[in-house]
């Protein structure tokens, strides 16, 4: 009866305004495929919700201008991938948030993502987690929490 309400709830959610509608799935934390650090250290290394919003934001401008890997971007709801990379940072530093997003596999699963253009995503979230003055420690913990997320982001 859980599994029906959970569905029921997943669709019948509203899309938040500017955002492109999406096939139902169950939302959960789970979903962002990383557990949460403990303490409150990572998010205030990372200047909490402002900074994350402005690093995620930078990262995304950076990625969707980058010349090997802008195409990736071309017609996506770039208001959704913001939306949810913040909810989804936001939840794995401690910062409080519920992650809304799909799981990493099917997020990621049409894009065709190579082994080459996730080495420029790190390296632009590392562009953007610098210019938000993370320390270089944190910045590492971070990108641990993100690694394993690699095996479902990269297809070919």
């Amino acid at each position: 009866m859980l599994n029906v309400l959970i569905f029921a709830a997943a669709v019948v959610s509203p899309v938040p305004p500017s955002e492109q509608p999406v096939a139902p799935y169950v939302q959960s934390n789970a979903n962002a495929d990383a557990t949460t650090f403990a303490g409150t250290g990572m998010w205030q290394a990372f200047h909490e919700q402002a900074g994350v919003n402005r690093i995620v934001d930078d990262f995304v401008d950076h990625n969707i201008a980058d010349p090997v890997i802008g195409d990736i971007f071309a017609g996506q709801d770039i208001v959704r991938l913001r939306r949810v990379l913040k909810a989804q940072f936001c939840y794995i530093l401690g910062g409080g948030c519920a992650y809304s997003g799909r799981d990493m596999k099917t997020a990621h699963k049409d894009l065709g993502v190579q082994a080459k253009d996730m080495n420029i995503l790190v390296a632009n979230l590392q562009k953007a987690m610098a210019k938000e003055n993370v320390p270089f420690f944190a910045q590492n913990r971070f990108l641990s929490k993100l690694a394993p997320m690699r095996h479902d982001i990269v297809t070919r």
